[in-house]
This record gives C-alpha cells, structure tokens and sequence, in this order.
C-alpha cells in the first residue's frame, strides 16, 4: 500500500515551480532583469511586510484596548488597521511576557503570516531551523541568532500550518516609555515578530 501524501506540501512545491518558471520568463523576455527580481524579494521580505507588522505591534504597545482585540482575534484586528490578505486569513498573535516567550515555525513548509511579516526568510525555509528550533530552541536561539533567553523564562514553540499562521507580539523594549507609534515601530523588526529577537532597544 502506498504511502499517504501530503497535498499541502505537493501544492507548495507546485507554486515555488511556477514561481521560479515565471520568474525565468519574464527575465528571458527582458521584462524584468535578476537584480529587479532580487530588490522585489528584498522589499518583501524586509520592508512592506514588516513595517505593517510594526505598525500593528506599535498600537498593541500603546493601545490597551486595541491590544485585547488583537490577541482575541488577530486577524479581525489586523483588519482593522487594513492588513489582511492571501496567507493571512487566519492569524493569532501570540503575546511575549517576562515569564514566556514565543517563537513560530513550520514543521511540514513554510507557512507564514504575509500580510503582517512580508515574504519568509530563507532560514525560515530551511529544514535545519524547522527541525533544530522545536528540539532545542533556546540552543537555536542563543548560537544561530545570538538572543540568550533566560532559563527562568519559558519558550513555546508555535507551529503555523496552512489554516492557522501564529506571529509574536514582543516585549515592549524597557526605555520606550513616552515613544510615540512612529518611533516605536521602528524598535520592531520581522525577526521579533517570529520569535528569534527582542524588538530593539531605543538605545540602539
């Protein structure tokens, strides 16, 4: 008997071939060059994305009552500020406290929440992250991404899949009191919003 497959996985596999045939095409063709492909992927994956995250976690940080929406339901309240679509349908925000920290993966792909944090970073993509991140995340945390976490405080790993895409809330940076949100989005990066860093420091 054949073994079961996975049709999440076969569809991911699917579109990444598309993609990349697409991509082949329009560069043959000379609609687009490989440096214009490569600064879309870098304003996807490092500012459109993120920078509506921050814009989010920055209300969350001074909006108590906006804060409540968005961990009840991450998703209506992402709406509300206008951030929704394809890959963001079914979002929770998972909020980062002094006692419990969270970080997302996904075990099986690479499901992701697109519309708060951009395009997916390769080494989220990456079989060693998905693997290592579940069996030894503080180990992960402190050599691949040098952010040391307590022992006193605990780490959940959170598994985004296809139906449901989890992003972090993090820690409001001590020394951010009396920020504005413009200011504080800017202490926000995409790598907190997973879990693999703090939100910087004012300092910084």
């Amino acid at each position: 008997m054949a073994a079961p497959t996975d049709t999440r996985l076969n569809t991911q596999e699917e579109i990444t071939a598309r993609v990349k045939a697409l991509e082949a095409m329009l560069i043959e063709k000379g609609v687009m060059t490989t440096e214009a492909v490569d600064r879309l992927a870098e304003i996807y994956e490092n500012e459109v994305g993120p920078q509506l995250g921050a814009k989010v976690v920055a209300r969350a940080w001074t909006d108590p009552e906006f804060k409540a929406r968005l961990l009840a339901d991450a998703t209506a309240a992402c709406a509300e500020m206008g951030i929704s679509g394809l890959q963001g349908e079914e979002m929770i925000a998972l909020e980062n406290t002094d006692t419990v920290h969270n970080l997302v993966v996904c075990t099986l792909c690479s499901c992701y929440p697109w519309p708060i944090l951009g395009l997916p970073p390769n080494w989220y993509k990456a079989p060693p992250y998905r693997s290592r991140i579940v069996r030894e995340p503080r180990k992960v945390l402190a050599e691949d991404f040098g952010f040391v976490v307590p022992d006193s405080v605990e780490i959940r790993v959170w598994d985004s899949s296809s139906e449901l895409r989890y992003w972090v809330l993090p820690k409001r940076p001590q020394g951010s009191e009396g920020m504005g949100a413009f200011d504080l989005a800017a202490l926000v990066t995409r790598d907190s919003m997973i879990g693999v860093a703090p939100a910087a420091s004012p300092s910084s």
